[in-house]
């Protein structure tokens, strides 16, 4: 399959404040923010710190030392916490998933696997994520992260056109029927893997419609709204109308030429923006145990180019 590259500039240069540097990670997207401890940034710095995250759509910070309650103290500058659509938080601390592999557990499916933006089956799906590193594997368990802004730009005007108007379905069905081959224990949805879930059913599939091309209300840009999780129709479309554009858009953002690739160190924090890039983590450390803490930041109801 031939996809779609025209030859549209990389930005993703440091990022130079007064207060914090960057430097990337990879063309497309992501980077490293140097010598910075989130507990101590003044206003100024976490201001130049959103500003970075912008930019490079994924931001990482090396030797943090958080415990839960740093963690939800630096979410909350960004805004409210997110909705958590899946898990259950730590004791004391709600807002703070654990996402836990244990050493001796093996599983085909496990959270956050498959190309997705998190819970976009939401109306109001989180705009940033925030994903600290405990307890890391010696290899494995890497993340790679996509441009969807990049890869909008990429495609013909003719077909940035058709997608304008066009409103995708987010619905969490095809996870909730993953899981259902995977249950475990008498209920059959209290679990993934390791991870003790809390799930409205009814509510994930039944999801939203969010216009497939977005713009993102801080910087602007436009980027695509699709992903191979939750995009699960478009409105007014037959299946088999739809699945064939759909099928294309998710191969075009996941090239190569609009990712980024991350492995893990304890201790590493890594935030990302939802509207405007998509995810996957790798599951390949069976025999290791690997524990993050996820927190969310509460967003928007996706705009469409006519808002």
């Amino acid at each position: 399959m031939d996809l779609i590259h025209l030859d549209q500039p990389y930005r993703n240069t440091p990022f130079q404040g007064h207060h914090l540097h960057t430097r990337p990670l990879a063309a497309a997207m992501g980077a490293e923010v140097l010598d910075t401890d989130v507990r101590t940034l003044s206003d100024d710095a976490f201001d130049e710190l959103q500003q970075a995250l912008f930019h490079h759509k994924m931001i990482y910070l090396r030797n943090q030392s958080l415990t839960p309650d740093d963690q939800a103290q630096f979410t909350l500058r960004f805004g409210e916490f997110g909705t958590d659509a899946y898990t259950t938080g730590l004791p004391g601390y709600p807002d703070v998933q654990p996402v836990v592999k244990e050493a001796q557990t093996k599983s085909k499916m496990i959270f956050g696997g498959g190309w997705h933006t998190d819970s976009a089956f939401l109306e109001e799906p989180p705009s940033i994520s925030l994903l600290y590193g405990v307890e890391i594997p010696p290899y494995g368990g890497d993340t790679t992260w996509y441009n969807t802004a990049l890869a909008y730009e990429s495609l013909t005007p003719a077909m940035r056109a058709m997608l304008a108007p066009l409103k995708v379905h987010m619905s969490g069905i095809k996870v909730v029927n993953s899981m259902r081959k995977l249950a475990k224990g008498a209920a059959g949805m209290d679990a993934m893997g390791d991870i003790q879930l809390e799930l409205d059913i009814q509510a994930m599939i039944d999801g939203h419609f969010h216009p497939l091309v977005r713009r993102h209300p801080n910087s602007g840009e436009v980027a695509l709204y699709c992903d191979d999780v939750y995009a699960q129709g478009i409105e007014g479309m037959t299946e088999y109308e739809a699945r064939p554009l759909l099928n294309f858009l998710v191969a075009h953002i996941t090239q190569e030429i609009f990712c980024c690739r991350l492995r893990w160190e304890a201790n590493m924090l890594v935030l990302w923006d939802n509207r405007i890039c998509l995810h996957r983590a790798f599951n390949d450390y069976d025999g290791f145990r690997r524990e993050m803490h996820r927190t969310t930041v509460k967003g928007e109801r996706p705009l469409g180019l006519s808002a």
